[in-house]
């Protein structure tokens, strides 16, 4: 009897993952965008089993009893718990295949944060390879961002590229295939939450959560003000009762407190700006800067940007997802790009 096997029994589709502090996304060759799910593990303490990952694991941030851990394992962009990170990437890889495994598992393509040392990028690989990855490959996230937004990255114009993402914000100007001057910054998603914490309690005494943060961000943002006031009603505890309380918070409440990280974060560009070669600086004139990531949503912020710093400011079609599609087009052909693009600790060979 003849046995006949497809190349697909053998062989899993290649992926490509942004790893994000706060949402990973991930992307199927073939298939496109397939997932987008929050960074977040449960673990039981007791039995050492993962109870939940991705958006059942989020619910439970701040609800779960003492021997159930619902943590974010990367901090700032970076790992900071290498075996819960490795359960995550295991549960989006296995999920990206359908829940099949194959002889040969899949080439993955991982966005990570400008500035990462060798030690956190062979940190994503190995996590990576041990979730059952055959080949690894390591991209910073702004290249992705600028691949998947088809900016002109590989053409002798200088084009500035800025990701805000949770839990860092990428700059970065790029030519020729490269990166011309870059800064990582942690002013980012998280930190403008822990800013509308802070207000919330030095303003009202009240305390609130970071989940309960990150609605008034997306509800109510607005970093210029706008026509018409946006309000949200906000639930916490008084700190001086210890009793709930409802509060009513505006766009002006968010902008006040957003105010002193977006001077640090337009100070960080102004950075990037001067380390450019006096060349390129006609192309940011002329080309501006591209915005991509959830920060990019900021009502009012493409506006301010352009205002602060003199030049045209753009955000990307679908800015959540760029950095994910560009990883996606790096797994269409990875030779194209494994020279130029791939962080060197990371190839484990050519495609």
């Amino acid at each position: 009897m003849a046995f006949h096997f497809s190349r697909s029994s053998f062989f899993s589709s290649d992926i490509g993952i942004d790893l994000g502090t706060g949402n990973t996304l991930v992307y199927v060759r073939g298939r496109g965008v397939v997932m987008n799910e929050p960074s977040v593990v449960a673990v039981n303490d007791k039995t050492g089993q993962v109870v939940a990952v991705g958006k059942e694991a989020k619910v439970m941030l701040g609800k779960t009893p003492p021997h159930i851990r619902a943590v974010r394992p990367l901090s700032r962009g970076v790992i900071s718990d290498f075996e819960v990170t490795q359960e995550l990437l295991a549960y989006f890889i296995q999920k990206a295949q359908g829940g099949h495994s194959r002889m040969l598992g899949p080439r993955v393509v991982i966005g990570v944060p400008t500035g990462v040392t060798n030690v956190e990028s062979r940190a994503v690989r190995d996590a990576a390879m041990t979730s059952g990855a055959r080949e690894v490959f390591i991209l910073e996230e702004p290249t992705a961002g600028a691949i998947g937004a088809k900016l002109p990255i590989t053409e002798p114009i200088g084009t500035m590229v800025l990701d805000i993402g949770a839990g860092t914000t990428d700059i970065a100007v790029l030519s020729l295939g490269g990166t011309v001057s870059s800064k990582s910054s942690q002013v980012a998603g998280d930190r403008f939450n822990e800013n509308i914490i802070d207000l919330v309690r030095s303003e009202f005494q009240l305390a609130i959560g970071e989940p309960t943060a990150e609605e008034v961000k997306i509800d109510i943002d607005a970093v210029m003000p706008l026509e018409e006031t946006l309000e949200k009603a906000v639930r916490g505890r008084d700190l001086a009762t210890g009793l709930p309380r409802e509060i009513k918070l505006t766009d002006a409440h968010v902008r006040e407190a957003l105010a002193p990280s977006l001077d640090t974060l337009m100070e960080a560009m102004k950075e990037v700006i001067e380390q450019k070669p006096p060349e390129l600086l006609s192309d940011v004139l002329e080309y501006g800067v591209t915005v991509f990531g959830g920060g990019a949503l900021l009502r009012g912020l493409p506006e301010l940007l352009a205002k602060m710093l003199g030049v045209p400011v753009h955000v990307t079609a679908d800015p959540l997802t760029a950095v994910v599609r560009g990883t996606g087009i790096v797994t269409e052909d990875p030779s194209k790009w494994s020279d130029t693009f791939m962080h060197e600790e990371a190839i484990l060979s050519q495609a």
